[in-house]
């Protein structure tokens, strides 16, 4: 049997690089390379995009659209890492771990849009507490995220590890202060919420990381439930998943957002007591956040077992 085409339009980027480095050592598939004088010329990218079983997207979000566009006629899965098509018609939300109905969408669908970092670490506390009715759907939501440098893309990158950087940088800053950040709607609309949550994104001098926080009045709630009713909740929708795990309840030491570095699964953290509960989601924006994710997906579209190639 053949093995699968993949092409990665946009490899030179952050997460086009990082999917690069988990597939290049694979047997099991066969990566498309493309001439690095002809990265940007489309007739090259069409020939290659019509060649491949897979295609990656990692490109901003205009030219990702353009990049759908040039699969036309074409009988490519695309799996789109940018923002373009999160919340857009015919196209599948890439998290396995929301519900079987998700996961068996990825396996059949042929447009896959990658979940946002950010969003992700929101999504994967959230989603299973408004399913099952513990979060109402016109609750008032608050999240903050830290996240390490490298989700800025390569010119932050550059910024950050520039001998002349200011001074500012050695500390957390606070960005996205319009409130109005690119990652809101699919926050809103994957969870199936009445309204955006309140997000203040915080960038720190670290190089990969993330941990996502939301914070509950359990007062407010259906029942008020504790935070360790919470952590059941929570417990039991993600049992048996082999990227996403539910610390046990009762942790009260310290939570570093870089603790998940350079693995592709995620971790729920509950804290909290009987009248309020934290939950953090802790994990690698750029693994789960990002690139592992959509090996994961690429895994589920082609049949092969979920984990392959990806660091747990």
């Amino acid at each position: 049997m053949a093995k699968p085409k993949i092409y990665i339009d946009g490899k030179e980027g952050t997460t086009g690089l990082q999917i690069y480095d988990r597939l290049a050592g694979r047997e099991d598939i066969e990566l498309l390379l493309i001439d690095e004088e002809k990265r940007k010329d489309s007739e090259e990218r069409r020939k290659l995009i019509h060649a491949a079983d897979i295609v990656f997207l990692c490109l901003p979000d205009m030219a990702a659209i353009d990049a759908v566009a040039l699969a036309e006629g074409s009988k490519a899965r695309i799996i789109d890492a940018s923002t373009a098509h999160r919340t857009a018609a015919g196209w599948t939300y890439g998290m396995a771990e929301l519900s079987n109905a998700h996961r068996e969408a990825i396996q059949k669908s042929n447009r896959v849009a990658n979940p946002g970092c950010h969003a992700t670490g929101f999504i994967t506390s959230t989603y299973p507490l408004v399913a099952q009715g513990v979060i109402p759907k016109d609750y008032p939501m608050t999240v903050f995220s830290l996240t390490g440098y490298s989700g800025g893309g390569k010119k932050m990158i550059a910024e950050y590890e520039s001998p002349e950087k200011p001074q500012s940088y050695f500390a957390p800053r606070i960005y996205g202060l319009t409130l109005k950040h690119k990652h809101l709607p699919e926050m809103q609309k994957i969870c199936g919420l009445d309204f955006p949550p309140v997000f203040s994104p915080i960038v720190d001098d670290y190089y990969k990381g993330m941990a996502v926080t939301i914070q509950l009045q359990n007062r407010l709630l259906p029942g008020k439930p504790t935070a360790e009713d919470i952590y059941e909740k929570l417990a039991g929708w993600y049992d048996g998943q082999k990227l996403i795990k539910v610390h046990p309840f009762g942790y009260d030491g310290m939570i570093a957002a870089a603790d998940m570095a350079g693995r592709d699964s995620l971790e729920l953290i509950v804290n909290g007591h009987g009248e309020q509960t934290m939950v953090t989601a802790l994990f690698d924006n750029l693994g789960k956040g990002a690139s592992g994710a959509a090996v994961q997906n690429m895994n589920l579209m082609l049949g092969f077992e979920e984990t392959a190639g990806l660091a747990l």
